[in-house]
C-alpha cells in the first residue's frame, strides 16, 4: 500500500491511501530520533510497501530515511532532484523550490491543465500559479499561527487567543478585533492576490492545514482541498512505476 507524508515545520501529515484516504496529523519535532518517529508511526504503517515523502525540513530526511530503511524495510522517494514530479519550474534558481510547492503544484495537475492559483495555509501562506504544467511563480506571507504567535510574544498587554470568526470586520472586544484583523485581514490578503493574478480561466485551489480558519470567508467558487499536496505525491509514485 502506499503512504505518503507530508512533513511541514509544525506538523507532519501521514495519509494511507486506502479506501477511503485515512490521514494522520502529528507536531514536528526536529530533535526526535527515528526510533521516536517510528513509535507514533507504526499503528498506522499497515501493509506499507512505498512512500512518498514531500518534505520542508531538511534535518529529518535522514530521520525518515533511516525510519523507513530499518524498520519497514524500504527506500522512500523524497521529492526533489531526480524524481518525476510533472512539474516543470521556469524559475531562477529550481533547486530552491520547496518540495511542499512542487507536490502542490503536482496536485493541481491532476484537476487538469488550465491557469491554477494554489494557497497553501501552514507555518507560512504561499500563493502561487500553475500553467501549462509549469510553477511560473511564488509569493510568500507569514502564516495565520506564526502571527498570532508573533504578536502575542511582542505585545504586552495580549495574551494567546483562539481563532473564531467575529459576524463583522469590526471587533468590539479585544478578542474580536483581533480576529477580525487575523481571518478578514488574511481573507482579503488571499482574495487580493487572487484577483491580480487571475484570468477568466483560472481555477483556486485552498489547501494547508489553517485553511478551515477562513474557509467561510473566501468565496464559494474556490476550491478545497486539504490533501493537494497527498494527491501530488500520489501523481508522482505512478510517474516513477
Amino acid at each position: 500500500m502506499l503512504y505518503t507524508l507530508d512533513i511541514g515545520n509544525s506538523n507532519i501529515e501521514l495519509a494511507r491511501h486506502s479506501d477511503p484516504l485515512e490521514t494522520f496529523r502529528f507536531e514536528t519535532v526536529k530533535s526526535r530520533s527515528s526510533d521516536e518517529y517510528y513509535q507514533r508511526l507504526k499503528d498506522y504503517l499497515v501493509d506499507c510497501d512505498a512512500v512518498y515523502i514531500s518534505n520542508v525540513v531538511p534535518a529529518l530526511t535522514p530521520i525518515f530515511d533511516t525510519l523507513f530503511k530499518r524498520y519497514v524495510s524500504i527506500s522512500p522517494v523524497f521529492v526533489g532532484p531526480g524524481v518525476k514530479t510533472g512539474v516543470k519550474l521556469p524559475v531562477t534558481n529550481p533547486k530552491e523550490v520547496g518540495a511542499d510547492l512542487v507536490s502542490a503544484a503536482a496536485g493541481a495537475l491532476t484537476y487538469g491543465s488550465e491557469r491554477t492559483i494554489i494557497v497553501d495555509m501552514g507555518t507560512a501562506t504561499t500563493v502561487s500559479v500553475v500553467e501549462s504544467g509549469a510553477l511560473l511563480g511564488v509569493s510568500i506571507m507569514v502564516g495565520l499561527d506564526s502571527a498570532r504567535s508573533c504578536l502575542v510574544e511582542r505585545a504586552s498587554q495580549l495574551s494567546e487567543f483562539h481563532f473564531e470568526i467575529p459576524k463583522t470586520p469590526l471587533g468590539d472586544s479585544t478578542i474580536t478585533a483581533l480576529n477580525a484583523g487575523f481571518l478578514y485581514g488574511h481573507a482579503y490578503q488571499i482574495q487580493g492576490f487572487v484577483d491580480a493574478l487571475k484570468d477568466a480561466n483560472t481555477r483556486v485551489i485552498m489547501t494547508g492545514g489553517a485553511m478551515h480558519l477562513i474557509e467561510a470567508l473566501l468565496p464559494h467558487t474556490y476550491t478545497f482541498d486539504p490533501v493537494l499536496i497527498h494527491r501530488g505525491l500520489v501523481a508522482m509514485h505512478a510517474k516513477g512505476q
